[in-house]
């Protein structure tokens, strides 16, 4: 496990372009995202009455905002612009990965990169599996979400609504997780023209490394998250937002050791 953390930090290491543009990818996607909430959010909280409010000013609020939503095309806009964002990250991030896969798969020392390559000649594939593996994943929604509905509307409180989903949440994640990695094995199959069913077949035959390698970096990704909420929470400021934006890059780290361990995993397989 040790041996495959190691070769997968090295071919991070030979990927620092990369890790850049991935850092950037990330900050830009969230930094048009907040705009975008607080466009929407910071208008209607303006409307709220100043301190020490009344229960009619509270519920006059409550009604000029249902209002706001309901009665105008607000929530239309808001929705086609979100339905926009996300179709824009889905093509952009299968883009990506079929660069980087790629890539991984032809690196050689005292070679570069050979992402914008990978882009060229994968990306269809890639896209493909992408789109399947995230269709998937939300597919159980499509029960789970009246079924949430039905018991918001039939428990007595919130806290009783919440314990009682928490199951069928921790159900859904870990179906998210096991779909995940099947598919990043069918990709690194469909990058290396060994095909896609390989790569699953090598995904079931080598399970235990795999989950070994993901949850290892999975649990140093929320030791640092959990650093960095810690510590946003102590100190404010021009350091805090410092903090934020070197926890982007933090994560764009892990996110690319893990897939480059991961692809370890893969070619240990193959030999």
């Amino acid at each position: 496990m040790r041996e495959l953390l190691k070769k997968g930090w090295d071919i991070t290491v030979r990927h620092k372009y990369v890790l850049v543009l991935l850092f950037l990818y990330r900050l830009l996607w969230g930094f048009f995202l907040y705009r975008f909430v607080d466009s929407v959010v910071t208008p209607i909280l303006a409307r709220y009455p100043e301190e020490h409010p009344n229960s009619d000013a509270a519920h006059l609020f409550l009604i000029e905002a249902q209002f706001r939503l309901l009665k105008t095309n607000l929530v239309n806009e808001v929705l086609w612009t979100l339905g926009g964002l996300l179709l824009l990250r889905m093509v952009l991030t299968p883009l990506l990965n079929a660069g980087v896969f790629y890539s991984f798969h032809h690196a050689t020392e005292g070679e570069g990169t050979r992402v914008l390559l990978g882009m060229r000649k994968v990306w269809k594939p890639v896209t493909a599996l992408y789109w399947l593996e995230n269709g998937l994943i939300l597919l159980p929604a499509v029960w789970l979400l009246p079924l949430a509905k039905d018991r918001f509307l039939s428990e007595p409180s919130i806290t009783t609504w919440l314990q009682g989903l928490l199951p069928y949440a921790a159900a859904w994640l870990a179906l998210g997780l096991v779909l995940h990695l099947l598919f990043q094995f069918m990709q690194f199959g469909a990058v290396s023209r060994e095909g896609i069913f390989k790569g699953l077949g090598l995904a079931l035959r080598r399970a235990f490394p795999l989950l070994g390698i993901t949850f290892i970096l999975l649990g140093i990704g929320l030791a640092v998250s959990a650093t960095a909420w810690a510590v946003s929470l102590l100190w404010s400021g021009f350091l805090a937002v410092a903090l934020h934006q070197a926890f982007h890059f933090v994560r764009s780290l892990l996110k690319l050791w893990t897939s480059a361990s991961q692809y370890q995993v893969w070619c240990n397989t193959e030999s």
